[in-house]
C-alpha cells in the first residue's frame, strides 16, 4: 500500500480512539521506507506525544514492571515509559517499533497490552492508538517470525515505496530539488535493496534524505562529495547522483523562466529537463504566498506548455498540484494548458 494511503488510515486509527472503534495497526516493509516516520508525521499532524518504544531492546519485565511487596501482596510498578494521562495527556500514539525484532518472550508480554490495553492493572488512556512497526524475514534484518496470537491482535498494512508520495514529502521538507530531480530521471533508484547481497549502503528513502544532507555539506567540496554520497546511497547511485548534479551547470536560468522570459530555452538533455522541472517546482512552492503568485505561477504554466514531450509538463504541473494545491488553479493560464494537454491527461487516466 502507498504511503499516502497508509497515512489516511493511520489518520482514521487515530481519531476512532474518541469512540472505542480503534483498532491496533501493524505496518510491514523493509528498512529505510518511512514507517517510523509516518507515524511520526501522525503525531506532528494532531499535535500529539509519541511514545515510541523499541521492543528489540526490551527484557520482559520492562513491559510488564517489576514486583513489590505491600502489606501481605505483591503489586506491580508500572513502567513509566507507558501512556499516562497525567503525565503525557489523554491523546497521543503508542508506537512499538522493532516488534518483530523483539525476543518471542518480549512478544507474548505484549500480548494483553496490544488487545485489550491493559498489563496487569494499567490501563492504556483511551484516547491513545497503537501503532507498530517491522521488517519482514526476507529483509536481512534481526527478525523473529511473529507468532499467530500476536499477529492476530493486529490490522497488518505493507508499506511500499511509491515516488509521487516521496516527491510530495521531498518538497513540503525541503529536500535539494536536485535529488528530487534526480529520483524523478531514475524512479527505480528510490529504492533499490536486495537482500541477497546484503549492501550496507542502499538507496532508500531514509538514505536519500541523508545524500540531501550530503549535498547541503560538501557541494563545495568537490574532493569529497563523491565519496560522501557513495557513502548514504551505495556506489552505483552515488557516481549517478554525482554526475547529474555536474551536469546542472547547463541548467537554464529559473529565475528567468518565473519572470516570464520567452527567450529561456527548454533543455534538449532528459535529465536536464527533470532538473528544471523539480526546480520549478520549488520556486511554485517559495512563490505561493507573494504578492506576485499568480504571475510567477502563471510564467510557470507557459513553460510548462513548452516541453516537447507533453508528459514532462503533466509531471511539472501534477508536482505544482501537489505541493501548493487549488491555488493552481485561480492562476489565468491554467485552463489553457489543461486544454492543451487534455488528450495526455485522459490518455494516462
Amino acid at each position: 500500500m502507498r504511503p499516502a494511503q497508509i497515512l489516511a488510515i493511520l489518520d482514521g486509527e487515530f481519531l476512532s480512539t474518541e469512540k472505542g472503534h480503534h483498532t491496533p495497526v501493524m505496518l510491514w516493509g523493509p528498512p529505510g521506507v518511512g514507517k517510523s516516520q509516518i507515524i511520526q508525521e501522525i503525531g506532528l499532524r494532531h499535535e500529539v506525544p509519541v511514545i515510541d518504544i523499541r521492543l528489540s531492546q526490551m527484557e520482559p519485565s520492562d513491559l510488564r514492571g517489576i514486583p513489590f511487596r505491600s502489606e501481605n501482596t505483591v503489586e506491580w510498578a508500572v513502567p513509566a515509559m507507558l501512556p499516562d494521562s497525567t503525565r503525557h495527556g489523554n491523546k497521543g500514539i503508542l508506537f512499538l517499533d522493532e516488534i518483530t525484532s523483539a525476543a518471542p518472550t518480549v512478544s507474548a508480554a505484549a500480548y494483553q497490552l496490544i488487545l485489550d490495553r491493559r498489563l496487569g492493572e494499567y490501563r492504556v488512556p483511551q484516547g491513545w492508538a497503537i501503532f507498530a512497526a517491522g521488517n519482514r524475514q526476507g529483509d536481512r534484518g534481526v527478525t523473529y517470525s511473529m507468532p499467530a496470537p500476536l499477529a492476530n491482535r493486529f490490522s497488518h498494512l505493507e508499506f511500499e515505496t511509491h515516488l509521487d508520495d516521496w516527491v510530495l514529502w521531498a518538497y513540503n521538507n525541503d529536500i535539494d530539488e536536485r535529488v528530487i530531480a534526480f529520483l524523478r530521471f531514475r524512479p527505480e533508484l528510490l529504492f533499490d535493496f536486495d537482500p541477497a547481497h546484503n549492501p550496507v549502503a542502499f538507496p532508500s528513502p531514509r538514505s536519500w534524505e541523508f545524500a540531501h544532507r550530503a549535498l547541503k555539506k560538501f557541494e563545495h567540496k568537490n574532493e569529497l562529495l563523491l565519496g560522501a554520497l557513495q557513502a548514504c546511497v551505495g556506489p552505483a547511485a552515488g557516481i549517478e547522483l554525482k554526475a547529474f548534479v555536474d551536469n546542472l551547470d547547463n541548467l537554464p536560468d529559473i529565475d528567468a523562466i518565473t519572470s516570464g522570459d520567452e527567450s529561456v530555452p527548454v533543455p534538449k538533455e532528459t535529465d536536464l529537463q527533470y532538473a528544471v522541472a523539480a526546480a520549478l517546482v520549488g520556486r511554485s512552492i517559495r512563490a505561493q504566498d507573494t504578492e506576485n503568485a499568480n504571475e510567477a505561477l502563471g510564467h510557470i504554466l507557459d513553460y510548462a506548455g513548452r516541453f516537447p514531450q507533453r508528459e514532462m509538463g503533466v509531471m511539472l504541473v501534477s508536482d505544482m498540484h501537489r505541493a501548493i494545491g487549488e491555488k493552481i488553479f485561480a492562476v489565468p493560464q491554467f485552463a489553457n494548458w489543461a486544454k492543451n494537454v487534455a488528450d495526455v491527461m485522459l490518455y494516462d487516466a
